[in-house]
């Protein structure tokens, strides 16, 4: 027998366990409703997905990205040129082709043992709080046995032929049992261990709910509710479809989504790690979470099921963790397996708004408000305009046209956002821009119903301000407010609208690059920009504010958290409005990080996120909005053109 021959059929034992594991993962899945999954081109992209998407991903921290490349490619790489050898006899008979063979298998054997060693120092010598104990502190000695045990083998098979073969033979039976030892407990760890989530994290990259995120694309719209099917929302763990099921099992518990979600930074009672975590125990049961807990955790009984309510007093997860999200998606953007906790939250809050109307008391009156006066705050939708006063705004009628038509948003009916709006259609009127607004029948864009969970209010919403916009012929639409901006540009596309929306920034930034507007540097404070989720992580937009301020300021500096990766300003998903208290304010912690980079001005392209900024109390810098900027920037210009240049006469005439 070949001294290879042993590690091989050892590895073949453990593929047939791995099999039979996987299905025992998958047939929980059946209990999630159904889906269409396109499975030819999701199996076909898998590879990449994997490959590319995940690893995109992996790598904005290196080290780790080095770690997973040689732990996860060692182990296949090595583990595949083993089986490959079944189909090559010649391999087993010695000479210079079969050692050089499995001289590299040994190789890719020792790259994966490196990495194992990576493994082992990431807790060591104690755990990061962002990262989970339990079974995840014995995982590298498992991979370090299965990887030194096919080291070991692989050498001995190269050296059959130039050694006494008890040498070789015996080399190849001690890898192959230490291989065994450590295969058979990293199978263990497939049901509910650290190892589940290369067998789910492979079928959910598959059978992913958003196939639109892969390849460089951006799918972040909510999907739309059948408002017809039924039960609306999600109760039970059988109440999500399969495929989410199996995208909760994906997770390998990294810690990520913890430290980008800032809710869980201002001590408020989520972890969207333990939240994952707890829909996976609310399906099956498994090992005790060993990660961080939800900051000022509210008791639940920890009763689980897969029929069995998920949230509740009776539950695994406190309503309090659910009404804590600000839907910022910054978990969903750091998640190496690309799960999407804000699509799970908002399905359960669909559930608790729509079938129970259990919602948080501060957050019915302005629910009750939309579904009513089609305005959050309950405000005559004629009186958005009235910060125009003494302004020439135009309002576009049935059947009017206009160039562009500018939708104000909510932040219209608040005085200090007035301002912002009024520089602006300053900026658009020196252009010489056409545009109009819609007056007393721009009604709420619906995001905020949307994301407390009132679905059928936010599709009224949607329907009738679609109506609307389809009377009246326009080529562009514009809006200062990011989240008016995503609903109309995404999430208004599944009831058939496909104007085209830009962001004011962008706008502005044309004009300024076709010269339309001509602003010059003027301040010489270090100037920061926040961006806001909803125009960066949402809809990629990060370059044109940045754009304008380098045309405006001397000094632009960046906070640690910018860009697709920026920090909440702590106004999305209703979270002013559900007011779930925390140790701290999120807004306090996104100030602090403009300060700490010398910051005296936050720039923002936002209502929520000056309102929020600005809610700031103490010392702190100052907040606006870059059009108001870039009209500072403009008139700073007209003033220096119009003073009248001073002759300096030699000292001594007269």
């Amino acid at each position: 027998m070949h001294p290879g021959t042993p590690l091989l059929l050892v590895i073949w034992f453990l593929v047939l366990l791995v099999v039979v594991q996987a299905l025992r993962i998958a047939l929980r899945w059946r209990v999630g409703q159904k889906t269409h999954v396109d499975w030819v081109r999701g199996l076909i992209a898998m590879p990449r997905r994997y490959l590319v998407d995940v690893h995109h991903v992996v790598e904005r921290r290196p080290e780790n990205a080095r770690m997973h490349k040689l732990v996860a490619g060692g182990l296949l790489a090595g583990s595949v040129l083993t089986l490959l050898s079944t189909l090559l006899p010649v391999l087993h008979r010695g000479g210079m082709v079969a050692s050089l063979f499995w001289i590299v298998t040994a190789a890719f054997y020792a790259f994966g043992l490196s990495g194992a060693r990576h493994v082992a120092a990431r807790r060591s010598p104690t755990t990061p709080p962002h990262l989970s104990a339990g079974r995840f502190l014995t995982l590298p000695l498992w991979l370090g046995l299965y990887l030194t045990g096919g080291l070991i083998a692989a050498i001995g098979a190269a050296l059959h032929g130039m050694l006494p073969d008890v040498l070789p033979h015996a080399a190849g039976a001690a890898g192959a049992v230490m291989t065994l030892t450590g295969g058979l407990a990293l199978v263990a760890h497939l049901p509910n261990g650290p190892m589940r989530h290369a067998v789910a994290g492979s079928l959910h990259l598959a059978a992913h709910p958003r196939p639109g995120r892969f390849e460089g694309g951006r799918d972040t719209a909510l999907l739309a509710l059948d408002l017809e099917a039924g039960q609306s929302g999600v109760s039970t763990p059988a109440d999500f479809t399969w495929n989410r099921l199996a995208s909760f099992d994906a997770c390998i518990q990294c810690g990520r989504c913890e430290q980008a979600c800032p809710a869980f930074a201002a001590g408020q009672p989520l972890n969207p790690k333990k939240l994952i975590q707890d829909l996976t125990f609310a399906l099956h049961g498994g090992d005790a979470y060993t990660g961080s807990p939800y900051p000022q955790a509210r008791p639940v009984a920890g009763h689980g099921g897969a029929h069995h309510p998920i949230i509740g007093a009776d539950a695994v997860i406190h309503p309090d963790t659910l009404w804590s999200c600000t839907t910022c998606r910054a978990c969903v953007h750091e998640c190496p397996m690309l799960i999407e906790h804000v699509d799970a939250i908002v399905d359960m809050r669909r559930f608790q708004t729509l079938e129970l109307g259990a919602i948080p008391e501060k957050a019915a009156q302005p629910l009750h408000h939309l579904r009513y006066a089609d305005d959050a705050g309950g405000r005559a939708l004629a009186s958005r305009t009235d910060f125009t006063a003494g302004m020439t705004l135009r309002v576009l009628e049935e059947q009017g046209e206009t160039d562009i038509l500018l939708w104000l948003g909510e932040g219209a009916f608040d005085l200090r956002y007035g301002r912002s709006l009024r520089a602006l259609i300053a900026l658009m009127q020196q252009a010489g821009v056409d545009f109009a607004v819609l007056g007393a029948e721009e009604r709420d864009c619906g995001d905020l119903a949307r994301r407390l969970g009132d679905e059928a209010g936010f599709q009224r919403l949607a329907q009738d301000n679609i109506a609307t916009l389809k009377r009246r012929r326009f080529r562009r639409i514009v809006t200062a407010d990011p989240h008016a901006l995503h609903t109309l540009r995404n999430e208004y596309r599944a009831f058939g609208a496909t104007w085209p929306v830009l962001h004011h920034t962008a706008l502005l930034d044309e004009l300024i690059a076709t010269g339309k507007l001509n602003p010059v540097k003027f301040e010489t404070r270090p100037v920061t920009y926040h961006d806001p989720c909803y125009l960066a992580r949402y809809n990629g937009e990060v370059d044109a504010p940045r754009r304008i301020l380098d045309r405006l300021a001397t000094h632009r500096v960046e906070m640690e958290r910018h860009g697709e990766r920026a920090m909440c300003c702590g106004g999305g998903g209703g979270a002013p409005v559900t007011d779930i208290a925390g140790e701290k304010r999120i807004p306090d912690i996104r100030m602090s990080h403009a300060q700490g980079v010398g910051a005296s001005i936050v720039a923002v392209g936002c209502p929520g996120c000056t309102a929020m900024l600005e809610g700031v109390t103490g010392d702190r810098p100052e907040v606006k909005d870059i059009a108001e900027l870039l009209l500072d920037s403009i008139e700073h210009a007209k003033t220096r053109v119009a003073q009248p240049s001073q002759t300096i006469l030699p000292e001594g005439v007269a």
